[in-house]
């Protein structure tokens, strides 16, 4: 291409000239530049193109299509509109011109370009095509089509190379049209407000995208999820492979694969009920139970009108406030199926919503048992009545009991569709009967009169009015027989996942019933008691005569029912449940409404079940109940749940127990109404920006109330069952707690934790330090965590439950590529330390070597108080063999801390800390790696290179097995270096394998050994309280701690002396001081010379080089050991190798030695010196910490 000179193009319509001040479109010119003008490389914003950023003209300076006045945006132009050149597969965007004016004179654009001086093909300052100010669109570009994903071969014209035309500038698309483009290719098209029109009138000839619900939503079925432009590519250079496309802020924080996609169905053929028919009718038929037919009239007259009323409205109250609590959760965001469960686990997280998911639906199966047979029990009694018992009264119930349930089960299996017009059938008899009874209330006949019904009375309102409890029936107990009749209200949110409009569906429909239901209640409970004495015989004979002297409302109407005072009579509202059928108009109707009341309560618990079960077994909270998640047919029926929920039923049905459980089921029912209730509370409390209910008729005081008051009618129902219930709650919660289901839901449980901890961040800030109050706070320079484990270990060993501990990980060299990974390290190494069990945090920083990093670190990390005030890393093994230039970065790190007054802790161990060599694939399952393959890159600062050099390890890509035993963050860390079951794994050599066996030995029961603390020189008692702090944890805590201290030959039962005193009033315990009192003694000759040889090739012999030479080495290299500095710091050097005897002759068997660090003067002491220091002082020694403190007192001995 390169000095190819134009080809002539044909004429063509031109582009309209841009207006004024508006920009520019420029495609990258990377596959060459644009022919004859057509190609600009000018004046404006790149854009990136498609696969290949090729520029948007005819590569090899091929013309563009006659007439057009466009160039195929796509492809720089083989015969197969493919692209030529780079064609990084990570590009999702295709920019397309499209053209206007297409009628424009074709002699305008022959005078333009004959004007134009001819332009070399790679020049790219052409503005033919790139003046068009036109529209544009831009195509979401899958990245898996490759570099075919611009056209197709035989396409032919602008089809073939994906050149898009726009009729009429409007191409509105929904959800189900996302998928487009030829040869099976996927683009995902975005669309300004759905106009591409707009790009013009807006302003935009740009990727950046406007607000779009799609960008919003979740993954569902048959559906990629819709991305926006990341900022990475709207950001960084076009020319550059754009950051991988990730999700932010736990979005994806849904269950994975087949559960995510189950949860949203085919479009086709689903069925979805409105608020009346979802909602409101569900609601309505299982409040009004058996209750209303047949115990109402009772509880009258028990507690009289008045109290009845008060009953009803203290039962309204609470499921009042419940209902207003689930509105206002039901419309803080999308809700899917399961009902009360997925409110409460979404709101307080998987461990009470897993607790309450399990006895909600197991109440909800009971229940079904509890209404079949309430019918099967009124059916028994019409036998009765008519002798057409089959077996007995017992077996009768349970065989048309278990015909009922069958019957049930086959409406529910049908569908949701069946089962909601048999509700619709259901409510409609409930209805009639209803009003059947309020038409009987004004027709009393002679025969009903005997029976104590007489029409609406004054005299019998007024003396039913106050209460007149019997056998030994009190206010509460009466009430805990009326409640269970109001409860029901969340029928409709129990099949959230089948409602058209949830978030609306669910408070209009469920306020509307409680509405409803209980003025009905009130009603009939006025009527009832306005038109029925107490007490009556039945009899017509008892009629009032001259001898009569009573003064019942009964007497004033002319009957007289005294004898009831003697015994026990049959009829009124105190002995006879049937009352509503003897007032009826037509009894019958009032027999079909209890089966209409028992029947559809029946059915809306058989459907309510499994609906919850099977959301409950998606979330694998309980992962033995997986295989209930299972969904059929269009609707994603749980047929499944229905067998499991029909069998409970159908058990419980054939024992025949029901007085006993059916508490317990209340009970239940009201902990996941107190649960609702304080799910509300709780996120107003936890005051999460997320929590914005478009329900706002709710309180979150009165949400704490409604829970409050429903804990307490669980104890006036039945108090065993209410404790029984709490048990069962908490041993729940206390498992799935236990169990740590790998869920992020966002609940308000987390943003309760994180106002907490903020709060007492803050409050923290205005406490100042006290030195009884000080924690080592350690700032660990562990690089990646799993690549330095022994480090980790160690530290965390006295910092757990102690103090804070930031694992600092410095990234280096080139920006782009620590930034990428900076983001994808952060959650998948604190995903790490968690899994291993470390109470530690994770910092990683980006920057140009280790000394800026590891400032950066020291200044910025912590917040508020709790800031590191330690520094710890590991010794620097390789120093002698690595570039000098890295060992002065090491030493002057330690001079930063100084400086920045930090403690400083240097940990050796004899075979090393640094593993990252020696690891294989690590399942590292953050929360946010959810694709199915992933590739880890782990980065670690290697020592033993240059400092702006960093060791990158790509790890071979392997899809996350997800273990429970790896996945439930419970199991001990295992060895990093994995093996492949499928074929040998290389043996390691032996130095590695000590490495390893090493790194892991902090891990272990250190048994009843020794922690030998030389504390030479007072650092304000650092060196003293870390080994203390080790022997308080359990792995340590049979170690003992010895003391050695520096004294004088003559004074040695003295400095003992004094050492014991200091020691017993810091509170510390030990087994022996040792005072050494020949620390001052020349070493050994074999070692001295072992140590000048050691520092040999670091030594500058200023003295035999001339004067010029010997000071521009030293300042080209100043960590050069010069013969001044050797000589005057003789004795120090000298008192390194006797300590190094000392140990070896002392501590030689301890498990770790803690020792006081050599401070060297910052200008006076060379790098390499104070490294050949360090390297004798603990050079063939057991683990060593080398401690020095800030010199300030972290020990006190007052109270």
């Amino acid at each position: 291409m390169e000095g190819k000179p134009p080809q002539p193009q044909p004429p063509h319509t031109p582009p309209p000239p841009p207006r004024s001040g508006s920009p520019r479109l420029k495609a990258p010119a990377r596959g060459g530049g644009g022919a004859g003008g057509t190609a600009g490389t000018e004046e404006a914003p790149r854009l990136p193109a498609s696969d290949g950023d090729a520029p948007a003209g005819g590569g090899d300076g091929s013309p563009t299509e006659p007439g057009t006045g466009l160039a195929p945006a796509s492809a720089a132009g083989d015969g197969l509109c493919r692209p030529l050149g780079p064609t990084p597969s990570q590009s999702r965007f295709q920019v397309d011109l499209v053209t206007e004016n297409s009628n424009r004179a074709a002699a305008e654009e022959e005078a333009r370009t004959t004007e134009a001086p001819p332009k070399a093909p790679g020049d790219g300052s052409g503005k033919g095509s790139e003046e068009a100010k036109g529209r544009f669109r831009v195509n979401f570009v899958d990245p898996s089509a490759g570099d075919e994903s611009s056209g197709e071969l035989g396409g032919g014209g602008f089809e073939g190379c994906n050149v898009s035309f726009q009729n009429g500038g409007d191409t509105v698309l929904s959800e189900g049209s996302l998928h487009s483009g030829s040869g099976g290719h996927h683009h995902y098209y975005y669309d300004t407000h759905t106009n591409t029109y707009y790009l013009r009138t807006f302003g935009h000839n740009t990727i950046d995208a406007v607000p779009r619900i799609d960008y919003y939503r979740q993954t569902a079925a048959g559906l990629e999820k819709l991305i926006r432009p990341s900022l990475a590519e709207l950001h960084d250079d076009p020319d550059k492979e754009p950051f991988e496309d990730g999700y932010a802020n736990g979005e994806e924080g849904t269950p994975t694969g087949e559960a995510t996609n189950t949860y949203a169905a085919d479009g086709k053929g689903v069925v979805k009920f409105g608020w009346i028919k979802g909602v409101l009718v569900r609601c309505m038929l299982n409040i009004w139970g058996v209750m209303l037919f047949i115990r109402l009239s009772w509880i009258v007259g028990q507690a009289g009108i008045g109290l009845s009323i008060l009953i009803i409205a203290m039962a309204t109250v609470v499921t009042t406030i419940t209902g207003l609590s689930t509105s206002a959760i039901a419309t803080n965001g999308f809700v899917r199926g399961g009902g009360a469960y997925y409110l409460i686990s979404r709101s307080l997280g998987p461990e009470f919503g897993g607790a309450i998911g399990l006895i909600f639906a197991f109440a909800n199966a009971v229940a079904v048992a509890m209404y079949v047979v309430g019918f099967a029990e009124t059916v028994v009694e019409l036998l009765k009545e008519n002798g057409a018992i089959m077996l007995d009264e017992m077996n009768d119930v349970r065989i048309i009991g278990a015909i009922t349930i069958v019957v049930l089960l086959g409406i529910s299996v049908a569908g949701m569709e069946w089962e909601a017009k048999a509700q619709i059938v259901l409510l409609v008899i409930l209805l009639i009967a209803i009003a059947d009874f309020i038409i009987g209330t004004f027709i009393p006949t002679a025969e009903k009169k005997s029976k104590g019904f007489f029409g609406y009375k004054a005299e019998i309102f007024s003396e039913n009015l106050g209460p007149d409890f019997r056998n030994q029936e009190t206010f509460f107990s009466v009430f805990a027989i009326f409640f269970p009749a109001a409860t029901g209200i969340l029928a409709g949110a129990n099949i959230s996942g089948d409602l058209a409009d949830p978030q609306s569906a669910i408070p209009k429909g469920t306020l509307l019933a409680i509405l409803i239901t209980t003025v009905v209640y009130i009603g009939i409970a006025v009527s009832v008691g306005a038109c029925v004495v107490r007490d009556a015989t039945g009899s017509l004979n008892d009629t009032i005569n001259e001898w009569t002297n009573c003064t019942t409302a009964a007497c004033k109407l002319n009957f007289d029912f005294s004898s009831c005072q003697k015994k026990v009579c049959d009829y009124g509202l105190m002995n006879n449940f049937q009352v509503m059928s003897m007032v009826s108009g037509f009894a019958p109707l009032i027999s079909a409404g209890i089966f209409s009341a028992t029947l559809s309560s029946a059915l809306a618990s058989l459907v309510s079940a499994p609906k919850i079960f099977q959301a409950l077994c998606k979330d694998n909270i309980y992962p033995g109940f997986l295989m209930f998640a299972k969904g059929y047919g269009k609707n994603n029926e749980p047929l499944r749940g229905y067998l499991l929920t029909f069998l409970i039923g159908l058990g419980f049905i054939l024992i025949a127990e029901l007085n006993v459980i059916a508490p317990i089921i209340s009970n239940f029912f009201l902990a996941s109404y107190a649960l609702i209730n304080f799910s509300v509370f709780h996120a107003s409390l936890a005051k999460s920006p997320g929590w914005r209910p478009a329900f706002k008729y709710y309180n979150m005081w009165v949400s704490l109330i409604g829970a409050i008051l429903c804990c307490i009618v669980m104890f006036v129902i039945n108090w065993w069952a209410a404790l029984l219930t709490y048990v069962i709650v908490l041993g729940l919660y206390i498992y799935v707690t236990y169990k740590k289901p790998d869920v992020n839901w966002g609940s308000s449980t987390q943003a309760l934790t994180y106002l907490n901890a903020l709060q007492h961040a803050v409050r923290l800030t205005g406490v100042e330090d006290h030195v009884k109050n000080f924690r080592p706070q350690c700032l660990v320079m562990s690089g990646a965590p799993n690549s330095r484990p022994a480090l980790l270990h160690l530290v965390h060993a006295f910092t757990k439950n102690v103090g804070l501990m930031i694992c600092g990980h410095i990234h280096m060299g080139p920006r782009r590529q620590a930034m990428k990974e900076l983001s994808s390290d952060l959650a998948k190494y604190q995903r790490w330390l968690i899994k291993n069990k470390m109470k530690a945090f994770y910092a990683p920083v980006h920057a140009e070597d280790l000394r800026d990093g590891a400032q950066y670190l020291m200044q910025a990390a912590g917040l508020g108080r709790l800031r590191p005030n330690t520094l710890v890393l590991g010794f620097k093994k390789d120093w002698q063999s690595a570039d000098m230039n890295d060992v002065e970065t090491y030493i002057n790190l330690l001079h930063d801390a100084f400086d920045i007054q930090y403690g400083i802790v240097v940990i050796r161990l004899r075979e090393g800390l640094d593993i990252s060599h020696l690891q294989g694939q690590e399942e590292l399952l953050s929360s946010q790696e959810k694709s199915p393959v992933t590739k880890d890159i782990i980065v670690n600062v290697d020592y033993s290179k240059k400092t702006e050099t960093v060791t990158s390890k790509p790890v071979t890509e392997k899809a996350p097995i997800h273990k429970e035993e790896e996945d439930d963050g419970k199991t001990t860390t295992q060895p990093l270096l994995k093996k492949d079951p499928k074929g040998p794994s290389a043996p390691l050599n032996i130095a590695d394998q000590r490495l390893l066996d090493a790194s892991f030995q902090f891990q272990k029961k250190q048994g009843k050994n020794n922690i030998d603390v030389w504390w030479l020189f007072d650092d304000g008692g650092l060196t003293l309280l870390i080994p203390y702090l080790l022997t308080t944890k359990k792995k340590w805590k049979d170690c003992k701690i010895r003391v050695f201290i520096g004294g004088k030959i003559n004074r040695i039962d003295h400095d003992r002396r004094a050492m014991a005193t200091l020691l017993s009033k810091f509170r510390i315990d030990f087994s022996d001081i040792m005072v050494l009192g020949d620390i001052n003694t020349k070493p050994k000759k074999e070692n001295i010379a072992a140590f000048e040889e050691m520092i040999e090739p670091f030594r500058l012999h200023e003295d035999d080089k001339e004067q010029d030479v010997a000071d521009k080495m030293k300042e080209d290299e100043p960590w050069r050991i010069t013969d001044n500095e050797l000589e005057l710091h003789k004795t120090k050097s000298h008192r390194q190798i006797r300590l190094n005897e000392l140990l070896k002759e002392h501590s030689g068997t301890a498990n770790l030695i803690v020792m006081s660090l050599p401070v060297a003067r910052k200008s006076a002491v060379s790098s390499a010196l104070y490294m050949a220091w360090i390297e004798a002082l603990s050079k063939d020694l057991p683990p060593i910490l080398l401690v020095r403190g800030n010199h300030q007192s972290v020990l006190t001995f007052y109270s």
